[in-house]
C-alpha cells in the first residue's frame, strides 16, 4: 500500500504569509497577553508562551466590545473557530480548522463551564451544549485551546475545548447593569457580587434576569423571558489549596431561529416577496397552542411561544490540594438536571410562489438530558535529564441521559402570519419519518495520562487518553394512522421498538513541542488523534444496529499543527499552520439522511493584538483549503465541504478620549456553498457592529451597541433543494447602564 504524506498547499502558505504581513503592517491586533496562565486542556496549567497549543482567551471587556448577544457571537473573533451565530442563543453550529458542519452542533467541539462540559456530546439534535449555558456578568473570560491536548484531555473533544470561565468573588468584579432594547422591547438586569468573608473564604453570586422580544425579530410577545443564577464560595487553604462549592439555576426562554422560505435563482438563494430572512419569524400570538403527544402517548397541549425554554440546574465541587514531595491532587465534579422543549417552525417548502408554504413545527421535548460528570487528577513534579517534568495521571468517568420526544404537525402558514387547522399531525408528517420517543443513557470512563518536560528554552508533552462508552436504552417510532390530521387514532408502536445496548471505546493520543527563540519569540508544533462518539445521530438507522451485535461508528480527526508566536512592543502575534482530516457517520433530522464522509483540511490561522496609546485592534483570521475525500455520493468528492469559506475574519478597533471609548468590530466571510456538491453559493459577507462606551464616573458608564449596523443581508445554511435557509439577524441595538463597586 502506497503511503502518502499530507503537506500544506504551497498557495495557503503564501497567501496566509501576505494576510500575516498585512496584518503586521497595519497593526490591526491587541497584545494577546501571552504570559497568561491557561487552565483549560493543560495538565497543570501553562503560559501561552510555553505552550505547545493554540491558545485564545476573550476577557470581560472583549465580549462588551464584540457587542455580541449569545456564546455563538463570542465566538466568531476566535481563530480557527467556526461559529453560525444564526440560531440566536442556543441551536447554534460550531466547528474548527476545517472539519464538517455535516448536521448541527458542535461535534468536534467540547463547550465546557468550569473545566467540565456542559453536555457529553456537542451534536444532539434539538439539544446542543449552547443552549444550556449563559454569558452574564458572573462570566469572567472565555479560554479557546484548538487541537492539541483537547483530543486527550477531554472525552469527544478531538478539535477544540471552550471553557467558559466563571468569577469567583477572590477579585473584584461587582456590578448591576439595565440593559433595554432600542427600538426593540428588551428590558434586562445583570448583577455580580462577590466579596471575602473573612482571610481565607470567599464567595461570588451574580445572574440576570429579562423579559421583552430583543433583537430585530417582531414576535409580538415576551420571546425572551427568564434568567439565571449562579454562586460559590472558596475556601482556601496552606500552599495555594482550596475547596470550592458551585450552583446553577438557569430557566429562561429565547425565539427559536430556523431557517425562512426562500428559492433558488442560477444557483444564488433568492428572498420571497414578505419573508426577510433578517427579521422573519412565523410564531406569533394568534399562534397560541400545538397539541402533540408525549412519552406516555398521552396529548400535551404546548404553546409555540414558548420557543426554546431551557432549564438546568447544578451543583458542583472544585478541589485542589498541593501535598508535600511535589504532588498535587484535583478533583471537579458536577451534577445537572437538564431539560426544556424546542419549538419552531421549520418550513416543509417554499409555497411554490404563492403567499403561504407548509409548516412543520418542531416541537420537541427534551424529557431528560441530566449528567454527571467527575474528573480526578493528580499531578506529580520531578527532575529529570536536566530539565523539569511533570506527571498527570487522571480518570474522567461522565453519565450523560439523553431522552426526547418529538411530534411535528405540520400547518399552512401565511407570510404575513395567518395559521391554518393541522393539515398533518406528526404521525404522518413527511410519511411518519420523525415521529419518535427515545430514552437512552451514555456512561463513560476515561483514564489519561500526560507527561511534559522542560529545560531552558525547550517544552516536550505529551498524552494519550483512552474512552469507553457504553449505551442502553430503547427507541420507539409511532403507528401511522389512515386519518392524516388525527391524534388519537394511533401511538406509539411497542413493536418498532429497538434496543440500544452497546459498547466502544479508542484511544487519542498527542504530543508537541515549543522551543523559545528569544523570551518574545517560541515556535512550536504539535500533531494528535482524537475521537468522537456519536449519540443520538446513530439512531433509526437500520433495525438491531445498535444492540451490540454489530460494529458501532465513529467520528475520528487527526490533526498536525506548526506555529509561532511573537511579541515586540505593543504588537502580539499567534499564527498557526495545520492539517486535519476528518472521516465521519451522520444523520441529519431536516433531510432525513444518513451520511458517511472523509474530508481533509489544510490552512493558516492568526491572531493578532496591537496597543498604541488610546487605539488598541484585534484581529483574527483563518484561512481555510478544505474537500470532501470519501463520499457515498461519487459526485461530491474533491468538492467544498458545504458552509466551509475559504476565509472567515475579524477586526476590532478601538479608540479612547478622555471618558468616551467607541470602536466597532467587523465580521467578515468569503463566500461558501451550501451543499455539497457545491451547485448553490452562498455569498460572501461583512457584518459590523458598534459600540460607544462613556464612562461617567469611576463607577457608572453608559454603553451603546449596534448588531450588524447596516443590516447586511448573510446567509449561514441553506436546504440542499433552496426552499429555505437561514441568515444572521439583522440590525439591532441596545443600551447599558452599569455600575460598578
Amino acid at each position: 500500500m502506497k503511503k502518502t504524506q499530507n503537506k500544506i498547499n504551497p498557495k495557503t502558505i503564501a497567501v496566509a504569509a501576505s494576510l500575516a504581513a498585512l496584518q503586521i503592517g497595519a497593526v490591526y491586533a491587541q497584545n494577546l497577553n501571552l504570559d497568561e496562565v491557561v487552565v483549560t486542556a493543560s495538565p497543570t496549567g501553562r503560559t501561552k508562551m510555553k505552550s505547545s497549543d493554540s491558545v485564545t482567551s476573550v476577557g470581560e471587556e472583549a465580549i462588551m466590545r464584540s457587542g455580541a448577544t449569545s456564546a455563538a457571537e463570542i465566538l466568531r473573533s476566535v481563530p480557527g473557530i467556526r461559529a453560525e451565530s444564526s440560531g440566536g442563543e442556543g441551536n447554534a453550529n460550531i466547528t474548527v480548522r476545517g472539519a464538517p458542519v455535516s448536521a448541527g452542533g458542535s461535534r468536534y467541539v467540547q463547550m465546557q463551564e468550569d473545566g467540565l462540559p456542559i453536555l457529553l456530546f456537542g451534536d444532539i439534535a434539538f439539544g446542543t451544549p449552547d443552549q444550556f449555558m449563559r454569558t452574564d456578568f458572573t462570566t469572567d473570560r472565555v479560554e479557546v485551546v484548538r487541537g492539541g491536548s483537547a483530543s486527550t484531555l477531554a472525552s469527544n473533544a478531538p478539535g477544540a475545548i471552550i471553557n467558559f470561565v466563571s468569577k469567583n468573588g477572590r477579585d473584584v468584579g461587582n456590578a448591576v447593569g439595565f440593559t433595554t432594547g432600542l427600538g426593540s422591547r428588551l428590558n434586562r438586569y445583570d448583577f455580580n457580587f462577590g466579596s471575602a468573608i473573612n482571610s481565607d473564604t470567599y464567595f461570588n453570586i451574580g445572574g440576570f434576569t429579562r423579559q421583552g422580544e430583543g433583537g430585530p425579530y417582531k414576535t409580538g410577545f415576551n420571546s425572551q423571558d427568564g434568567g439565571q443564577l449562579k454562586a460559590s464560595i472558596t475556601k482556601e487553604f496552606d500552599k495555594g489549596s482550596y475547596v470550592r462549592l458551585n450552583f446553577k439555576n438557569l430557566d429562561d426562554k429565547t425565539p427559536t431561529i430556523l431557517p425562512v422560505p426562500t428559492r433558488l435563482s442560477n444557483g444564488k438563494i433568492q428572498t420571497l416577496p414578505g419573508v426577510d430572512p433578517r427579521t422573519a419569524f412565523f410564531i406569533n400570538p394568534n399562534m397560541t397552542r400545538d397539541t402533540t403527544i408525549d412519552r406516555n402517548g398521552n396529548q400535551v397541549t404546548t404553546n409555540p411561544a414558548d420557543g426554546l425554554h431551557v432549564t438546568s440546574r447544578s451543583i458542583g465541587l472544585e478541589a485542589k490540594f498541593n501535598l508535600d514531595g511535589g504532588w498535587t491532587v484535583e478533583e471537579r465534579m458536577r451534577k445537572s438536571a437538564n431539560g426544556g422543549r424546542f419549538v419552531g417552525m421549520f418550513p416543509a417548502d417554499n409555497g411554490g410562489g404563492t403567499s403561504s408554504f407548509t409548516g412543520t413545527m418542531f416541537n420537541t421535548s427534551l424529557d431528560n438530558m441530566d449528567n454527571m460528570f467527575n474528573d480526578l487528577k493528580a499531578s506529580k513534579a520531578f527532575d529529570m535529564n536536566g530539565g523539569k517534568s511533570v506527571f498527570t495521571g487522571g480518570l474522567f468517568t461522565g453519565s450523560q441521559n439523553l431522552a426526547q420526544t418529538w411530534f411535528w404537525n405540520q400547518y399552512t402558514v401565511g407570510t404575513n402570519g395567518s395559521w391554518s387547522a393541522p393539515t398533518s399531525s406528526g404521525w404522518n408528517t413527511w410519511g411518519g419519518c420523525c415521529s419518535r420517543t427515545y430514552d437512552v443513557k451514555y456512561n463513560v470512563t476515561a483514564p489519561y495520562a500526560a507527561l511534559s518536560w522542560e529545560k531552558d528554552k525547550l517544552t516536550v508533552e505529551g498524552s494519550v487518553r483512552h474512552n469507553e462508552m457504553s449505551a442502553t436504552g430503547q427507541t420507539f417510532k409511532g403507528t401511522t394512522p389512515s386519518n392524516a390530521t388525527s391524534l388519537s387514532s394511533a401511538t406509539w408502536d411497542s413493536a418498532s421498538a429497538d434496543t440500544v445496548n452497546y459498547k466502544q471505546s479508542k484511544m487519542s493520543y498527542s504530543g508537541g513541542a515549543n522551543y523559545a527563540l528569544t523570551k518574545d519569540t517560541a515556535i512550536y508544533g504539535r500533531i494528535s488523534d482524537g475521537y468522537n462518539f456519536a449519540a443520538d445521530r446513530l439512531m433509526y438507522g437500520t433495525a438491531g444496529a445498535l444492540n451490540g451485535s454489530k460494529p458501532i461508528s465513529f467520528n475520528r480527526l487527526q490533526q498536525q499543527e506548526l506555529g509561532v508566536k511573537h511579541r515586540e512592543g505593543n504588537l502580539s502575534l499567534f499564527g498557526t499552520f495545520f492539517i486535519a482530516k476528518t472521516d465521519e457517520s451522520n444523520y441529519e433530522a431536516t433531510t432525513q439522511k444518513f451520511t458517511t464522509n472523509g474530508y481533509k483540511a489544510q490552512g493558516f490561522e492568526l491572531e493578532a493584538g496591537y496597543r498604541s496609546g488610546a487605539f488598541r485592534m484585534n484581529a483574527g483570521a483563518t484561512i481555510t483549503d478544505a474537500k470532501i475525500k470519501s463520499s457515498l455520493t461519487a459526485a461530491e468528492i474533491g468538492k467544498k465541504p458545504r458552509r466551509q469559506a475559504d476565509v472567515v475574519y475579524a477586526l476590532s478597533p478601538s479608540y479612547r478620549t478622555g471618558d468616551l471609548e467607541y470602536g466597532a468590530a467587523f465580521i467578515g466571510s468569503t463566500k461558501s456553498y451550501g451543499d455539497d456538491a457545491n451547485t448553490i453559493t452562498m455569498d460572501g459577507y461583512v457584518i459590523t457592529n458598534l459600540f460607544a462606551n462613556y464612562r461617567i464616573n469611576k463607577q457608572a458608564s453608559a454603553i451603546v451597541s449596534v448588531n450588524n449596523a447596516f443590516n447586511k443581508m448573510a446567509f449561514t445554511e441553506v436546504e440542499g433543494d433552496g426552499h429555505a435557509a437561514r441568515a444572521l439577524a439583522g440590525r439591532s441595538a441596545k443600551a447599558t447602564l452599569k455600575y460598578e463597586f
